[in-house]
């Protein structure tokens, strides 16, 4: 199953040092909740987007737990076993939210979408607001919108380690 793990660029580092991350992982896929949200849509593809920007949304917060993490936000698409994955059934939640029991592998990950330099003045701005945003703060909601209308850049597993010496 593709999975869409939230995550800095120091978890983006020890995935690379260590070849992986130890599960448990709060992770986001395209689950019945989430198909059910956008019950319009009948694109794998549309959804799984869906879920890529909530973890997208999800490592602002992460970001904002890692002083040492670069000011971008980063998430990885990997595959994992289906009978890893467990949706949360929260309306707390994202309706992709889910949570894998499996260790994400360097071999495991598809791809990392990693923001751009362009982005990093709004991706700073956003994690200082993230938890106000979380609260209701509709003038942290807009920083944290605003982010969202960066696109995350595609890297290729070989890519990863070149691109995080170009930060």
């Amino acid at each position: 199953m593709r999975v869409y793990l939230p995550a800095t660029t120091t978890v983006l580092e020890r995935l690379l040092d260590q070849g992986r991350l130890e599960g448990p992982h709060t992770v986001f896929t395209v689950t019945p909740q989430l198909r059910g949200f956008y019950e319009l849509s009948e694109s794998d593809e549309e959804l799984e987007y869906a879920a890529l920007l909530a973890a997208a949304r999800a490592s602002l917060r992460l970001i904002d737990n890692d002083p040492s993490a670069a000011r971008r936000r980063v998430v990885l698409a990997a595959d994992v076993p289906d009978d890893s994955v467990t949706p949360l059934e929260d309306d707390a939640v994202d309706a992709g939210a889910a949570r894998t029991t499996a260790d994400i592998e360097l071999r495991d990950v598809a791809s990392a979408h990693i923001d751009v330099t362009e982005a990093e003045d709004d991706v700073r701005a956003a994690v200082n607001v993230v938890i106000e945003a979380d609260l209701g703060s509709e003038d942290a909601q807009f920083l944290v919108d605003q982010v969202e209308g960066h696109e995350l850049a595609w890297y290729a597993t070989q890519e990863i380690g070149p691109a995080i010496d170009l930060l």
